[in-house]
């Protein structure tokens, strides 16, 4: 790559909404980052698994969580809340929850390519 592509969440290439939630979505060379904003009640099991047609999410996410927390159970049992600062790594199958009365806004460098694309 020459020269430098600069986007802006300001502005996003696409956004998707879904109860209690969106992601705004920026194309840089190539490739995809999401901004998501869950609001409080907002849990991937009710508000995208109708969108996503799985059992859980099976979308892997590579993020930077800006605000809020959110609660994630993988498929294999193995529990955590992530918060404001934190930078996760999850695997396919999990499911996800805000925690708390604060919107939850996370970056995600790798997952959101086709999260909640119906």
């Amino acid at each position: 790559m020459k020269g430098m592509e600069v986007k802006t969440f300001d502005s996003p290439d696409g956004v998707r909404t879904f109860e209690k939630g969106k992601v705004e979505l920026v194309n840089v060379n190539g490739r995809t980052v999401g901004r998501a904003t869950f609001e409080p009640g907002w849990r991937w099991s009710r508000s995208v698994k109708p969108i996503a047609n799985t059992e859980s999410c099976l979308a892997p996410h590579f993020q930077y969580h800006v605000s809020g927390t959110i609660h994630v159970k993988m498929d294999d049992g193995t529990e955590r809340d992530l918060k404001a600062g934190d930078v996760s790594m999850l695997g396919a199958g999990h499911d996800a929850w805000v925690v708390g009365n604060e919107p939850a806004v996370i970056v995600d460098f790798q997952g959101m390519v086709d999260y909640a694309k119906g």
